[in-house]
């Protein structure tokens, strides 16, 4: 199926310190594209992979699931684990729950994660009823463009497609049942106005990991889709910085 404009893969062949981000829920590359440039123009090898059924339209992404879209990231971990010294994992919303879960699995393969707004967990009671609510309704309204910023678009679908959100939140609890086994170092953003993902997800993620080394950062100038919001530049430096960091501790 043809790809939307915008939504490819992106991928930067860069040094020996790599980093592998993932985007969100009904998104795709286009909300985390300046921000992967920005890693890769500090000499980083950098890879945002398309996740199945993503970029193309919501009626594929509902004949996807949780179990394809980690998939496919922990194909391209492993390539480069392979070529890197250094592997960092990060990630938008879903994207970040998709980190958290790679952290879980491949423990200290990674040299630390960086999340923004991430989605482990939402506060709608309409989530009880998605098991039949799937099968009696396709899709409800989409949930993109939560961005503060003027003339941004993320690309997102206009639709939330119901079987693939029930597989969502259906990975989100395998994953915060095995919080306690990230305990990589973690830099965390986390927007003071969020109207997609509740600030008691980050909550969540920082009172259940293990990590030693924890930075959370509150963004006090942008909504959900924070890299493509006005503080987007304090994440991409932010996150430079929290790459060499580690990178030049890490033995």
């Amino acid at each position: 199926m043809p790809v939307l404009p915008g939504a490819e893969p992106f991928l930067h062949e860069g040094g020996t310190t790599a980093v592998l981000i993932s985007h969100g829920f009904t998104g795709s590359p286009v909300s985390i594209r300046a921000w992967a440039e920005h890693l890769a123009a500090h000499g980083h090898t950098v890879s945002v992979p398309l996740l199945p059924g993503h970029g193309t339209t919501w009626q594929e992404l509902n004949r996807s699931t949780w179990q394809q879209w980690y998939a496919a990231l922990d194909r391209e971990l492993r390539r480069l684990a392979e070529q890197a010294d250094h592997v960092f994992v990060a990630g938008l919303s879903m994207g970040g729950a998709l980190a958290l879960r790679l952290a879980e699995e491949h423990g200290r393969e990674l040299k630390g994660i960086v999340l923004v707004n991430p989605a482990v967990k939402l506060e709608d009671v309409r989530l009880r009823a998605l098991p039949v609510l799937k099968r009696l309704v396709p899709a409800l309204r989409g949930v993109g463009n939560d961005i503060l910023l003027a003339g941004q678009d993320e690309g997102a679908y206009d639709r939330v497609p119901l079987r693939a959100l029930h597989s969502q939140v259906r990975g989100w609890a395998e994953t915060v049942a095995e919080l306690g086994r990230v305990d990589q170092p973690l830099l965390l953003f986390r927007s003071r106005v969020d109207h997609v993902v509740p600030a008691s997800s980050s909550a969540l993620v920082l009172a259940r990991v293990s990590s030693g080394d924890v930075t959370e950062i509150v963004l006090e100038n942008s909504y959900h889709v924070a890299t493509m919001d006005n503080d987007a530049p304090l994440i991409f430096e932010r996150t430079v910085a929290f790459l060499d960091r580690i990178s030049v501790a890490a033995p």
